[in-house]
């Protein structure tokens, strides 16, 4: 397999794991309430690896607008591959065949 494929089958791999312990979540707390601190986490663990590279608060706070605008670019590009997923996979992903991920 080509490295390509290993680093694309961990990052998929990963997702899923996480994907995995939001459905756990669902089993106990309303699905915005998961929605809501999955977004959250994302979020601060996001910041925590772009601070991670700064060496100053200064630092940080002068890349603070292309680091937002980088997440969230980047989210909002996963986020429209999803919806057109959905979009294309309504029947299959809402009526049990699968879970879309």
């Amino acid at each position: 397999m080509a490295e390509a494929e290993n680093v694309n089958e961990q990052f998929l791999h990963r997702a899923d794991a996480h994907i995995a312990l939001a459905n756990e979540q669902l089993k106990t707390v309303a699905r915005e309430s998961v929605c809501a601190s999955f977004m959250f986490g994302v979020a601060r663990f996001n910041i925590w690896t772009h601070a991670c590279d700064m060496q100053s608060s200064e630092k940080l706070a002068a890349t603070r607008n292309e680091a937002i605008a980088f997440f969230a670019d980047q989210y909002r590009a996963m986020l429209e591959q999803h919806m057109e997923d959905y979009v294309i996979n309504f029947d299959k992903y809402m009526n049990g065949e699968s879970t879309g991920e």
